[in-house]
């Protein structure tokens, strides 16, 4: 059950959205990594509260609310078109995650200051007593139909360095897992 929306990635993207998004109805909301297991599901969420959602804009669309997994020049074009009062929930940094040098922040960080916006970032440790709150609002909108839960299922011992690889290639689409062998 932990490696489901029902786990660490679907608290992740309750609090993180609700908590630290506080999305409200009309308001854009930007995903990075929008395809995969926590990105997908927030967008999802969002759309439930009434927001517009865009999974990662090149162009010049603004958005009020954006939830970074990604970090790197993601984020850094991401503050480049904040809205006033904006709100940047930071709980990953996958364009990091495998770099052999420390990778140096955005250049921009002033456009918060501009724009009077605001960047926090959050481990879901911090949500470990209101998990209920999550399981439970997250199994309704499960059971309604109203989230979609994607899971991209590899198969086999051998596959381990290519599974693990198609996380940072954005192969995968929902929650990357890796079948080893059949339980007996």
């Amino acid at each position: 059950m932990m490696l489901s929306i029902l786990g660490i990635a679907g608290m992740t993207v309750y609090f993180g959205l609700m908590d630290h998004g506080q999305p409200k109805a009309g308001e854009t909301v930007l995903v990075s990594g929008a395809a995969g297991a926590t990105g997908s599901v927030v967008g999802q969420i969002a759309k439930l509260k009434g927001c517009r959602v865009v999974g990662i804009a090149g162009g010049p669309e603004k958005w009020d609310v954006f939830l970074d997994n990604v970090s790197g020049p993601i984020l850094e074009a991401a503050l480049n078109y904040l809205n006033l009062y904006s709100r940047v929930v930071m709980c990953g940094g996958i364009a990091n995650y495998n770099a052999k040098e420390p990778v140096p922040g955005p250049n921009n960080l002033m456009n918060l200051v501009t724009n009077r916006g605001r960047m926090q970032g959050f481990i879901i440790l911090d949500y470990l007593l209101r998990a209920r709150e999550a399981f439970e609002a997250l199994m309704g909108w499960l059971a309604s139909g109203d989230i979609i839960y994607q899971v991209d299922m590899q198969e086999g011992f051998e596959n381990i360095p290519s599974t693990l690889q198609r996380l940072y290639t954005g192969q995968n689409w929902g929650k990357q897992l890796l079948k080893i062998a059949d339980l007996v």
